[in-house]
């Protein structure tokens, strides 16, 4: 295959994968314009449709999909090879795209990956915080970091660290209310709550699952957390989000006899792909750090 044969492949492989010219030039760090002008001349050149356009959405078309299969093996030797090159050089370098939840990624992770990053001037850092799972095959990122209990198999984790949950409040509210010292006298209490309607316990030996119920709902810990300060109510909230309160004895712990085991912090990669040293090496460090 001629040079000039590629052009427009790994255009129309983005398209295919996110489903629009947008993510596809998000994707490739190109203009929508420059993608659907490969797309097109890749289409003129094969005599063929490899794409339905409309308004609203674009979907790959039947002999677009067999085009795809074919295209995905050839690009995925082509990763695969550079990838080799790399390796034998053993220092982060290029584009290392990561996913984080935002309140975590915003006050642990994203002062390490910019020590990381000031180590390795040769490696480009993109970093999407988000509370979304996204698919990280899909939208081409290297790694995301989550929080907590795994649910999706088809990934590779590694754990880099734990975080503890704490059920606190301030001790104004406290001397108002009274302390709970029993799981049974939560009801009895106006809990904060987040995006769930229950808190996570270990009592016996068994995890357990506590429905609460409050004044305020929000999805934001740092919100709540505000809440707790003014002496409102009792939140659960991980350690991030109130180790220094705790500290400075704003807030205070309660039902420590029933606090369920450390949680998870994940570095989380796809199955498939191979572990470049850029990625290894920050989950070293970043494991090493965490870990602390």
């Amino acid at each position: 295959m001629s040079v000039g044969n590629w052009e427009g492949v790994s255009e129309f492989a983005a398209v295919a994968e996110s489903g629009s010219f947008t993510g596809a030039a998000r994707k490739l760090g190109i203009s929508t314009a420059q993608v659907s002008r490969q797309v097109s001349a890749l289409e003129r050149r094969l005599s063929t449709k490899l794409l339905y356009r409309t308004t609203r959405k674009v979907s790959v078309t039947e002999v677009g999909q067999i085009y795809y299969q074919h295209c995905r093996q050839v690009l995925d030797g082509l990763a695969e090879a550079e990838r080799a090159v790399t390796d034998l050089q053993q220092v982060p370098r290029g584009r290392l795209r990561l996913t984080a939840p935002v309140t975590y990624g915003e006050t642990t992770l994203a002062p390490l990956i910019n020590d990381f990053a000031l180590r390795y001037p040769e490696l480009q850092v993109e970093m999407e915080l988000t509370n979304q799972k996204l698919d990280l095959v899909a939208e081409g990122y290297d790694l995301a970091i989550r929080l907590g209990r795994l649910s999706d198999s088809s990934m590779m984790a590694r754990r880099l660290g734990t975080r503890t949950l704490y059920v606190c409040a301030a001790p104004q509210y406290l001397s108002s209310h009274g302390e709970p010292h029993s799981l049974s006298e939560l009801a009895q209490h106006n809990c904060l709550q987040g995006t769930l309607d229950y808190w996570r316990f270990r009592e016996q030996g068994r995890a357990r699952n506590i429905r609460v119920s409050g004044s305020i709902r929000c999805n934001s810990g740092r919100a709540l957390v505000d809440a707790a300060l003014k002496g409102i109510g009792i939140v659960q909230l991980p350690d991030y989000y109130v180790d220094e309160d705790l500290q400075a004895g704003r807030l205070v712990s309660l039902l420590a006899h029933y606090r369920e085991e450390d949680d998870g912090i994940w570095g989380v990669y796809p199955h498939n792909r191979h572990l470049s040293p850029k990625v290894s090496m920050l989950l070293d460090y970043l494991g090493a750090s965490i870990g602390q």
